[in-house]
């Protein structure tokens, strides 16, 4: 293997197309947000079910992470970023043209799909592309700020393209943003290539394994723990995940490589991640909600509400994220940026139904999109240091797995905490108060899983961190085009 230190002269027109193409992945994560109200009435989608155009997403985009990060080891990153992005646009074009709900939240699920192939090879992509140190921490950087950007960008695209155009534009607009990118790829290197193979029972059981955990505790919420349905599938989940844990102790190509677990800071990095994912897309819906049904905002008001936490993302990890991360070590600046994001979650719990969103809404939208704007940096800059040249894909595929399966299973949880909080106000509760209730309620456990994000920093080291160390990658394979 020769060993090679990046490519600078590729490395502009490079970062911008792995920034976009990671920006579109994680926008669509959100982009569906503000529109969930018109979809719902548009497809006759019941309330109770409109969360599952989100968790769909999320859930196939997290479940099959690891296995997308392993096919970009093993065929090439660039090859496999393409095809990403072509199983994307395909997906995005049966979405548009959904004529029911179960149609519209297969496309989701396709285009998760889509987005774990293209999102673990963007990011070892751009580990191929720049030199370990400054540069490739600026880079990541770079990266770990659209992980926050990206969904605020969904918000504000999917009100004004709703609003506008209709609901279905949500999905339509991803066809030429994708094609945009997918031309851009010729600037960016092949990356490398090694022998092996892909491990499909591990895939699978985890896959499912996680869809029967995050349709357990769905149900939970609205059918009750006793539930026959609810402990079938809880307990599928259960066996499906102890089985891939034993599958990747005895697999000849596991798909997540003892190895790369095996790095305590790397598990502490990811925990924290999870946990950010958590608590981040339970707190658009419910904001997203709140805007709609209590304070009647349209799409594209709605959108534009959500302007201080794009504002918010870019202080966060344009400025005092890495400010931080020159300074101190990623622990410490994970667990400020926790602190910061918490404490905007007990700020959202002072809304009422008739309160001013100059008070609470807007500037909590500020506070907390600096809060996770500082995280994502540290966290994605934490997930891939010190990682083997032969492991990078699976170690950007983790990293992005921790985001959106924690989305999922938080959403999920939260969503039955609001239920329940709602439907548990005193007799007599005007409905705008009671539904309020219940959204605050959820919010308050975002807070709750930052908090439990910062006591997952104990895992980390107190030393320096943020600068990666020098690794070797093997020459980019002439034979992928």
């Amino acid at each position: 293997m020769t060993s090679y230190t990046g490519h600078p002269e590729r490395s502009g027109p490079a970062l911008l197309v792995i920034a976009a193409a990671q920006l579109l992945m994680v926008m669509d994560g959100t982009i569906v947000t503000v529109g969930l109200p018109v979809i719902g009435n548009g497809l006759k989608i019941a309330e109770a079910d409109l969360d599952w155009v989100l968790t769909a997403y999320a859930l196939a985009f997290g479940g099959l992470l690891l296995a997308g990060g392993r096919t970009g080891d093993l065929f090439g990153r660039r090859r496999m970023l393409r095809i990403g992005l072509l199983v994307f646009m395909a997906a995005s074009l049966i979405g548009g043209l959904a004529g029911n709900g179960g149609v519209l939240i297969a496309a989701r699920v396709l285009q998760g799909v889509g987005a774990a192939i293209v999102a673990p090879a963007a990011l070892s992509l751009l580990a191929d592309t720049f030199p370990a140190g400054p540069q490739r921490n600026k880079a990541l950087g770079v990266y770990g700020a659209m992980g926050g950007l990206g969904s605020v960008v969904g918000l504000l695209l999917g009100g004004a393209l709703t609003e506008y155009l209709g609901w279905r534009w949500i999905m339509f607009i991803n066809i030429p943003i994708a094609l945009l990118v997918l031309a851009g790829t010729a600037a960016v290197v092949p990356g490398t290539r090694e022998r092996g193979g892909i491990d499909l029972p591990g895939a699978a059981t985890v896959t499912v394994g996680l869809g029967s955990l995050v349709y357990a505790i769905n149900r939970a919420g609205s059918h009750g723990l006793g539930d026959r349905l609810t402990v079938a599938f809880a307990a599928t989940a259960v066996a499906l995940l102890i089985a891939f844990v034993l599958i990747q102790h005895g697999a000849r190509s596991p798909m997540l490589p003892r190895r790369v677990l095996s790095d305590r800071d790397r598990l502490g990095v990811n925990l924290v991640m999870l946990l950010m994912g958590a608590g981040q897309l339970a707190t658009f819906y419910f904001l997203t909600l709140y805007m709609q049904t209590i304070k009647q905002y349209s799409p594209m008001i709605t959108g534009l509400a959500y302007l201080p936490f794009a504002i918010g993302v870019g202080i966060g990890s344009g400025l005092i994220g890495p400010a931080l991360q020159a300074r101190t070590s990623t622990r410490n600046v994970l667990a400020i940026g926790m602190a910061v994001a918490a404490a905007a979650m007990g700020w959202f719990s002072l809304l009422t139904p008739d309160q001013n969103a100059v008070l609470v809404l807007l500037p909590a939208q500020l506070l907390g999109g600096i809060g996770l704007g500082i995280g994502f940096v540290a966290a994605t800059i934490g997930g891939v240091h010190g990682v083997a040249p032969q492991d990078s894909g699976i170690a950007s595929g983790l990293v992005n797995t921790s985001q959106q399966i924690g989305g999922a299973v938080g959403l999920a949880v939260l969503a039955s905490i609001a239920v329940t909080a709602t439907t548990n106000q005193p007799p007599g509760t005007p409905v705008p108060e009671a539904l309020t209730g219940g959204y605050t309620a959820g919010m308050l456990g975002a807070g709750a899983f930052y908090l439990a994000a910062i006591l997952g920093t104990v895992l980390l080291p107190t030393r320096e961190p943020g600068r990666l160390q020098a690794v070797t990658f093997a020459t980019p394979d002439p034979s992928e085009r």
